[in-house]
């Protein structure tokens, strides 16, 4: 019963926003996306199986709001217990409200596949079907080539076909003749799918198809006022602790950058803060077993006091807490360069690093003894204040406005607004490549 309003909600919201937002004044030369027409079995089928997963979770909770959530309180406006799993949703709610949106397939500069490649490939990776994760997206090839107009693929034969997978990249890439089977399927690694743009988490440093794109927060502002009263907040805020570390691992003996900071965040507890301007000089919230992944305030209140957030890599490269801190107005330090800066270029733009974030080889800092404490507190108060301005310069870049927005929000461009654009160029590009061969 409750899957079933899920849906008639999803169903209501289409009509009315694809409705509303018909008749913006919006020049939509070179940006006209058509949505191809799937079955719900290749996406809102894919939600009824919410609690099929038991090694996975339950992820119903998090199909509320269109994939945002519940929120995080009943009186909250912008605060939600989003799962960065539900990006698919997200991304395909927004869809439905693009002011540039065409029928016609052969007017269309892109095509939009709604396709919820991450939660299909559930079944493969924690479900019954993980002898044949081969098998992942040929259901859809087929569909797309051979039953649903296939013209509209045959036109540029996928070039111009963009999806969103809301996974790291690495979750798709197992070999096709691998043997043993190791955790993932081989979508990304199908020749069928190579021409396709992949919107993923994280993308691997090869593959020409893939682009990461930031994950979700919680913080989804409905308008300019909620947005711009959280910003003064920001401003606001008592930056009483110099360095923060909300995360889990590091317990291992095995040296690791993770290790080395917990390490030192003890040590700076006990070490005095006289001279630097802090009360405190570290601060770590512990959010191992994924703790924190739905509860925003464990994390968030921490983040507002503290002027550097560690962003070490984990079993990726990657983390949402790069997007949860700079939410917070809190500077990111990055280990490696995969972490972000090889990542999130249309968002995160690789030449501004150095006036937004602070970066330290984690090689040194685990195997030189470089003291991360010592790194921060020797960068002026005046260089961490203009650091911090940038960082709320660009902060809504890496965020996701809610649905049905208003209007004055919808001048600042958000994450989905800088993927579609950077979409429609990368589509440009490659459609100009094909036909100059």
């Amino acid at each position: 019963m409750a899957t079933n309003f899920i849906f008639f909600v999803f169903f209501l919201f289409t009509f009315s926003a694809t409705s509303q937002d018909s008749d913006l004044e919006t020049d939509c030369t070179n940006k006209w996306i058509h949505i191809r027409h799937l079955p719900p079995q290749f996406n809102l089928d894919l939600l009824s199986n919410c609690s099929a997963y038991p090694l996975f979770d339950n992820f119903c909770p998090y199909l509320a709001n269109h994939g945002l959530g519940q929120k995080t309180h009943n009186k909250s406006h912008s605060w939600y217990r989003t799962d960065p799993f539900m990006l698919e949703l997200v991304f395909h709610r927004r869809m439905l409200e693009y002011p540039c949106l065409t029928s016609d397939p052969t007017h269309a500069n892109a095509i939009y596949v709604p396709y919820y490649g991450g939660l299909d490939s559930l079944k493969y990776l924690f479900g019954p079907e993980v002898n044949s994760s081969f098998q992942h997206g040929l259901d859809l090839y087929d569909f797309l080539v051979h039953v649903d107009s296939p013209n509209i693929w045959s036109r540029n034969y996928g070039h111009d076909h963009f999806m969103v997978m809301a996974r790291p990249a690495w979750d798709f890439n197992q070999p096709l003749n691998s043997d043993p089977l190791y955790f993932g399927t081989s979508f990304l690694e199908l020749p069928e799918f190579y021409n396709v743009t992949a919107l993923t988490h994280e993308s691997r440093a090869y593959p020409w198809q893939e682009q990461a794109i930031p994950y979700p927060t919680s913080f989804h502002p409905p308008n300019l006022a909620f947005f711009e009263s959280w910003v003064n907040r920001l401003r606001r805020s008592r930056r009483t602790t110099l360095m923060l570390f909300a995360g889990g691992g590091g317990i291992s003996a095995n040296p690791n950058v993770r290790r080395s900071i917990r390490l030192e965040c003890e040590n700076a507890t006990s070490m005095s803060a006289n001279g630097t301007g802090y009360e405190k000089l570290c601060e770590f919230v512990d959010c191992s077993n994924g703790i924190c992944q739905h509860d925003p305030i464990r994390f968030m209140k921490p983040m507002l006091q503290a002027s550097f957030c560690l962003q070490p890599p984990g079993d990726t490269p990657t983390r949402r807490s790069t997007f949860d801190g700079i939410l917070a107005g809190c500077i990111p330090v990055f280990f490696e360069d995969l972490s972000a800066k090889k990542q999130y270029g249309w968002h995160l733009p690789e030449d501004k690093y150095e006036e937004f974030s602070v970066s330290m080889p984690k090689e040194d800092v685990v195997f030189k003894g470089l003291s991360i404490v010592d790194v921060l507190t020797s960068i002026p108060r005046a260089q961490v204040r203009k650091m911090r301005e940038k960082v709320l310069e660009i902060l809504p870049r890496v965020m996701y406005r809610r649905q049905g927005s208003s209007l004055g929000l919808r001048s600042k461009k958000d994450a989905f607004d800088i993927a579609i654009e950077g979409t429609l160029e990368r589509i440009k590009s490659r459609l100009q490549e094909v036909a100059a061969q």
